[in-house]
């Protein structure tokens, strides 16, 4: 007869334990990576708290099997892969884009002007001749507008982007209001 505790329940729990403990985890880790003191040393208060019960429900059992092991590792796996959909979704911080013209496309500017955007123009030499590169600093929530907006102009034009850790306030850009979502009411945590 099988044990279904040790062969179905507990698998399944270490499992779904490891996901959230692991996600949590990798969240954190981004919590960190932007500053974020307080609600990421929360955040390892939970993650540890998660990984300690887990741990210590495997090892009192009198019959650890190879299934336990297996569950445990697909856990961490699943875990770190919806920790970061999770991470994609938070869409906390701000990024630095790097967007590279021919320098004969000044519409291009006009319309990064025209949708209020704040960015810095240099100009360089390319492989094919003279450049505009564009830098602009924004928060994560518009980026996909402005990846919409770069797509619309033009599908082949060049962009990078890289998340930013800290970039100054300045006090001279235009600023507009927007909605706090998740982390609005977390800043203080900072």
């Amino acid at each position: 007869m099988i044990n279904y505790i040790n062969w179905i329940v507990l698998p399944l729990e270490i499992f779904l334990a490891r996901i959230l403990d692991v996600s949590i985890g990798t969240i954190r880790i981004v919590f960190v990576s932007k500053g974020y003191k307080k609600l990421a040393s929360t955040l390892g208060f939970f993650e540890v708290l998660i990984w300690i019960v887990v741990i210590g429900e495997l090892m009192k059992g009198p019959d650890i099997k190879l299934i336990h092991y297996i569950f445990y590792a697909l856990g961490f796996a699943s875990g770190n892969y919806i920790g970061l959909l999770i991470e994609n979704k938070i869409l906390v911080g701000k990024v630095v884009v790097r967007i590279i013209i021919s320098s004969k496309q000044k519409k291009f500017i006009d319309l990064l002007n025209e949708k209020n955007y704040d960015f810095t123009v240099a100009d360089g030499d390319g492989k094919r001749g003279k450049v505009k590169i564009i830098f602009l600093i924004i928060s994560k929530k518009k980026l996909k507008s402005l990846i919409k907006d770069i797509e619309n102009f033009n599908k082949n034009i060049f962009y990078s982007i890289e998340d930013v850790k800290f970039s100054s306030e300045r006090n001279d850009f235009p600023t507009t209001k927007t909605k706090r979502r998740f982390l609005g009411r977390y800043r203080k945590f900072k």
